[in-house]
């Protein structure tokens, strides 16, 4: 395995007062050659509306998008008549495939919403569009890594608006996140490739709960530090920090611990590798 660390204060930042945000890939007037994409994945933003704002209707294609709340409250609406208000650890997927407009905003009068907004690239075109929603609790993710999102065709996917179990993505891409407590490891073993090939992509983020700092997270042990290690490789990750993995084999594992004194809600991305 090959780690690529990335710290939070390298993602792309803007605050346009409405709306925060972080870019870890290339995304609107934030560009970087070195992350336009990481596998299937184009975009991860971590992203704070603030109350009565959000993104007015807008049209997507040929593109997988969720949104995972982290806080808040989210509201969807989309040209297929979906009308959805998510709430933290709720999942809404859009499959834009030939096209699709929707709308997301934060109707709370006083609080804001905190979410993760993903996109990736479809594992075929011209997809007739889709939406679905799942719902997640805390305690389904407390000390353990949590499975949320995996591929069509992955055994328990089952394509319907909405059910529990794993939320569908016509992608080849598993979302997994955790919320790990002081002292407690974790280990995350590669799962089987859909595509037969052996290598896997993976990445890991400690997502930013104490709030908008486009400053460089604190590694003073007061808040969650995530220690990611496989393959003889170490990363150290703060809040918003990022570690990007290549090179690793189906049935390896990689350990993630929780080296601070908070409490580290981890989100996890596996891939195969084309």
């Amino acid at each position: 395995m090959q780690f690529k660390y990335r710290p939070s204060e390298e993602r792309g930042a803007a605050d346009h007062g409405w709306l925060k945000t972080f870019h870890t890939f290339s995304f609107a007037s934030y560009y970087d050659p070195r992350y336009e994409n990481f596998g299937a994945l184009r975009v991860i933003n971590e992203d704070r509306v603030a109350p009565g704002q959000g993104f007015p209707t807008h049209p997507h294609r040929e593109a997988e998008i969720f949104s995972y709340i982290l806080s808040g409250q989210l509201s969807h609406k989309d040209t297929m008549g979906n009308v959805e208000t998510m709430v933290r650890g709720d999942i809404q997927m859009t499959s834009g495939g030939t096209g699709i407009a929707h709308s997301e905003y934060n109707d709370h009068k006083t609080e804001g919403v905190h979410f993760l907004q993903i996109w990736a690239l479809p594992n075929q075109r011209g997809l007739k569009p889709k939406y679905f929603t799942r719902h997640f609790t805390d305690e389904q993710k407390k000390d353990k890594i949590a499975h949320l999102v995996a591929p069509v065709g992955y055994e328990g996917v089952e394509e319907v608006r909405e059910c529990e179990g794993l939320t569908p993505i016509h992608a080849p891409v598993h979302f997994f996140s955790s919320l790990i407590s002081p002292s407690v490891s974790l280990t995350h073993k590669l799962l089987p490739s859909l595509n037969g090939k052996p290598n896997k992509l993976f990445y890991v983020q400690l997502v930013q709960s104490s709030g908008y700092n486009s400053k460089p997270a604190p590694k003073d042990g007061k808040g969650p530090l995530i220690k990611v290690t496989g393959g003889g490789q170490e990363a150290t990750l703060g809040e918003g920090d990022g570690v990007f993995i290549t090179g690793g084999k189906v049935g390896e594992e990689v350990s993630i611990e929780n080296a601070g004194k908070g409490v580290g809600e981890v989100v996890l991305f596996e891939m195969d590798e084309e």
